[in-house]
Parts: structure tokens; C-alpha cells; sequence
């Protein structure tokens, strides 16, 4: 979820949210707004990798790499930007590479574990979402970390929210404020489709004046800057006879465009 260049909005872009039920017949449930230079020029989540045919994700056609994704074991990636790091710098590689290399992996944990020893001097500071429907973890490289090895937090069950700062980290106003609305909120139901309480905060505006636009879910800016598509993702348990994940994608502001079902095959089936 990099930027191109640097706006008066850096402290607080892009957000992941995510509820672990474990023993669930649907144990994971994300909610991703992407925060964005709206010129920057990208494709809706598809299988755009012909080396990497089981992988549907967004691509940033910029880099070349992507956002969030899922592959066809059942495996989620979303990145982040980590806090004061918006955009490229010279001389680091693409964070949108990270989620890629996630998705070459059958399973969350295993991913967490090889992304632990990612070269923390190759990029900017980063936060990125690895999940399946077993595991959830959260992999980060702040400044402070540069030299050292990533950081990895296993998510808990329950809602967690992921910012640049990143997990329930109350110093962003966005999770002051809407950490404890996703908690109260009803939690999307993804056999009738309703995701309307998800729906509604992952489109919302509302924020702290003194804070700014940056404490709101979607963020609109007269900068050039702004929440340019949201996502929706559900996966099923192991032990459900569908197998089939949920990925709905809206390619524009939520609240000002439709979600869209992304075909999804039944996972670890090749489609």
C-alpha cells in the first residue's frame, strides 16, 4: 500500500481489520481499505502473475507487485506502510514484493516464519498481514528496527486493527476511534452476504476535526490523496464442505462504489 510521493498524510495510511473465530465454521474475517496517490495506476485483484498462477490479488502496475491477495491454499497477505514511511525511497526495494512472497507459501505459518528473516535493511518500514483459518500474525520492520530482525505478533481471536502504527495501537486515531466500533459491530455473516456494519465503518468519514483526515476509515483529501478501493475476505474452516473462499473487492471510495465478487476457487484445488 505505498505511495508515490509524500502528502501532509503520513502518519496513519491504509488499515487492516481482522476477527479470529477459532473453531468457527468461518474462522477469518478481513476488512482492508487502501490508502493511496489516486493517480497511481493499478488492476482490481486477478491472477496477474504468470509465474505465480495461484495467487488472485490487486496489482500495483507501478512496482509490480501488490497490496493484499490470497492464494489457492487459503493463504492472505495484506501490506501496510509503517508509520512516517509513506511512499518509495531510493535505494529499497517494493514492499508490495512482501506479500507476493507470502503467497508462495501453503500456510500462515510457515509464511510468518521465513518472512521473519526478511532483510530489514532492504525496505522501508512495513507492516504486513499474513492469515489462513488457522493462524493470523502481524510481521513488522519500524525505523527503529533497521539492522534487526522483523518482528512477529501472533493476532488472538477476537478483532484486531492493523495501521501503519500497528496492531491496536491506540497512538492512531483511527484505531482510537474505530477499534471499538468494529468490536461492537455486527459480525459480517458470509453465507446470506450481509457484511453491513463492516460495510458502513469501512466507508466512513467521520473523524476529529483536530486530527484530521487521517482518523477517518475512508479518506478524502484535496491533496491528491485518498482511500482508492476496499476489500472484503472470509475463509473457511477446514472442515467445511465448500471450501470456498469469500473476496469481495470495491474498486473506488467504499460507500461510493459497489463490492464485487472476485471468483475464488475451493481452496487447495487448482482452478
Amino acid at each position: 500500500m505505498a505511495g508515490r510521493r509524500r502528502t501532509g498524510y503520513e502518519s496513519d495510511m491504509c488499515t487492516v481489520v481482522i476477527h479470529r473465530r477459532t473453531g468457527h465454521d468461518w474462522p477469518l474475517i478481513l476488512a482492508a481499505n487502501r490508502d493511496e496517490m489516486i493517480d497511481r495506476p493499478w488492476l482490481p485483484p486477478g491472477r496477474h502473475w504468470s509465474d505465480r498462477p495461484e495467487i488472485t490479488a490487486g496489482q500495483d502496475t507501478v512496482a509490480g507487485g501488490t497490496w493484499i491477495g490470497i492464494n489457492d491454499w487459503g493463504v492472505v497477505a495484506a501490506i501496510l506502510n509503517g508509520h512516517g514511511a509513506l511512499g518509495p525511497a531510493e535505494g529499497y526495494r517494493s514492499r508490495g514484493e512482501l506479500p507476493l512472497e507470502v503467497l508462495d507459501h501453503a500456510d500462515a505459518a510457515a509464511a510468518a516464519e521465513a518472512l521473519q528473516d526478511v532483510n530489514p535493511n532492504a525496505y522501508r518500514p512495513f507492516n504486513l498481514v499474513i492469515a489462513d483459518n488457522r493462524d493470523a500474525f502481524c510481521v513488522s520492520v519500524s525505523a527503529t528496527d533497521w539492522g534487526a530482525r522483523a518482528e512477529v505478533k501472533t493476532l488472538a481471536d477476537g478483532v484486531s486493527m492493523v495501521t501503519a502504527r500497528g496492531v491496536n495501537d491506540d497512538r492512531s486515531p483511527r484505531t482510537r476511534s474505530y477499534l471499538p466500533q468494529f468490536r461492537r459491530a455486527a459480525v459480517p455473516d458470509p453465507e446470506t452476504g450481509d457484511w453491513r456494519d463492516w460495510r458502513a465503518l469501512l466507508a466512513s468519514r467521520v473523524h476529529d476535526a483536530a486530527e484530521g483526515a487521517d482518523g477517518a476509515m475512508t479518506i478524502v483529501t484535496e491533496r491528491g490523496f485518498g482511500t482508492v478501493c476496499a476489500s472484503l475476505i472470509a475463509l473457511p474452516s477446514i472442515d467445511t464442505t465448500e471450501g470456498r473462499p469469500i473476496f469481495k473487492f470495491a474498486p473506488g471510495r467504499p460507500g461510493e462504489t459497489a463490492f464485487e465478487d472476485i471468483e475464488m476457487g475451493v481452496i487447495g484445488i487448482e482452478t
